[in-house]
């Protein structure tokens, strides 16, 4: 497994494909699911749209009792709640997916996974105002930090196809608890990695661009505000000034890590700080500080494209790069 898996995720970094990471979460599917016959995967009556279904997958049925895969209906709290009892059963590793608004449908059966520590792996896509003309009644504002404060509870919202292989790897391989995937809808930028870098993913947060000596700023951000930090950063460098960029999938993940490591992607001394993530901004301010700047939706969406919401409500890489100056 751990030899297969690792060579999977090289190939898609190879590939560099930009890509939706509920795509990229359905090519990870097909990658290892040949690897794992013990996995038993479903949706709340949005299989086309969660991309939960992958070329080994059979439906069960009242007349197919050998699938492996679950049209379970829209019916997400029951479909949660069926997947941990699959998991306490034993013998199989099961994963169901619905959009992220809807987690709140779920959220009784998503919080007893993690109090009871079963590894159920949920499935959200369609993660932000980048839903687009659906509206603000699908659009998940609050619900990713709603995800991390539930104690035990693994969060991955990948920023492109190579993060997003990790996170499944690191959901598979979980067995003390529940994972949370966190996919988006629109094509995200394939971002380029060293040997380092690639490794790093899976300590949940890694520098993805730094810079020679002390960055005079960090820009952090998760999912698909990390190409808007990079672009940022990339401005910025053109005014000569220094930025580090620190893409965080998984925010519980990094904070684990050793203290030498934290501080080495996030160096105590380097205070301008900016973040950005398409949700409510107040959980990123454990990691700018007082002297930092979080970038978020304080305010439900609006009915209109994803690119256009995303210039409205300021997820620019000229307002990211103007808080950094600001900060500065």
């Amino acid at each position: 497994w751990e030899a297969k898996a690792t060579d999977f995720i090289h190939s898609v970094a190879s590939e560099g494909k930009d890509v939706a990471t509920r795509k990229a979460s359905q090519a990870a599917l097909n990658g290892f699911g040949p690897l794992l016959p013990e996995l038993l995967g479903g949706s709340a009556d949005l299989t086309g749209s969660n991309n939960t279904d992958w070329k080994g997958s059979k439906a069960i049925s009242n007349s197919v009792a050998d699938g492996n895969y679950i049209h379970y209906g829209v019916r997400e709290f029951g479909m949660s709640a069926m997947m941990n009892g699959v998991a306490l059963h034993g013998g199989f590793i099961p994963y169901g997916g619905t959009f992220l608004v809807f987690s709140d449908y779920a959220r009784n059966a998503v919080r007893m996974a993690a109090l009871m520590k079963v590894p159920t792996i949920f499935v959200y896509t369609h993660d932000s105002i980048g839903l687009g003309e659906d509206g603000p009644t699908h659009q998940p504002i609050e619900h990713v930090t709603s995800l991390r404060i539930i104690p035990n509870m693994s969060v991955w919202r990948p920023c492109d196809a190579v993060e997003t292989a990790v996170a499944w790897k690191a959901a598979i391989e979980r067995k003390d608890g529940p994972s949370s995937l966190v996919l988006t809808r629109q094509n995200l930028k394939h971002q380029a990695r060293s040997e380092q870098q690639l490794a790093d993913i899976a300590r949940g947060g890694y520098v993805l661009r730094d810079t020679d000596g002390k960055p005079d700023a960090i820009i952090l951000a998760s999912g698909s505000e990390v190409q808007l930090a990079m672009e940022a950063a990339e401005q910025l460098a053109g005014k000569g000034r220094k930025v580090r960029v620190v893409s965080m999938p998984a925010t519980d993940v990094f904070d684990k890590q050793d203290q030498t490591y934290r501080e080495s992607v996030l160096p105590p001394d380097v205070t301008a700080r900016v973040a950005v993530e398409a949700g409510v901004p107040d959980y990123w301010l454990k990691y700018v500080g007082l002297n930092g700047r979080a970038i978020g939706m304080t305010r439900f969406g609006e009915s209109a494209p994803a690119g256009e919401l995303f210039k409205y409500f300021g997820f620019t890489a000229d307002n990211v790069a103007k808080a950094v100056e600001e900060v500065l």
